[in-house]
């Protein structure tokens, strides 16, 4: 049986924990590539965020981020907001409530709808 290969040097299918790793790595590059283009992106998309999913919750995390980018909070590379949304979860103040079909993914899996969570 012939093992692809990877850049990276991995054989497939990639551990989970790798690719975990990776994921980290590639967010941490986009989120320092947004501050370039757009400083202090993070913290400013973050308000933005939690703010607009308050007022129009539950929400598409693709629309947030399309209201995010026309209100002038544009980080160019639209992958640099999946730290802010980890964040907002991880800090407690946005859960997921439903998925979605994607608007960017041609209509795949994996869109969320997220809600403030109740203080």
């Amino acid at each position: 049986m012939k093992t692809l290969q990877l850049q990276l040097g991995m054989s497939l299918p990639i551990p989970m924990d790798a690719a975990r790793a990776a994921g980290v790595v590639g967010a941490t590059l986009a989120a320092e590539k947004a501050e370039g283009v757009c400083p202090n992106f993070a913290e400013r998309a973050y308000a933005f965020v939690l703010a607009y999913i308050a007022e129009h919750g539950p929400i598409s995390g693709e629309l947030v981020t399309l209201a995010c980018v026309a209100a002038g909070i544009d980080p160019v590379e639209r992958r640099a907001f999946g730290s802010v949304y980890a964040r907002a979860l991880r800090e407690n103040e946005i859960r997921a409530v439903a998925d979605c079909p994607r608007m960017f993914g041609h209509g795949t899996a994996g869109g969320r709808v997220y809600a403030r969570v109740a203080r």
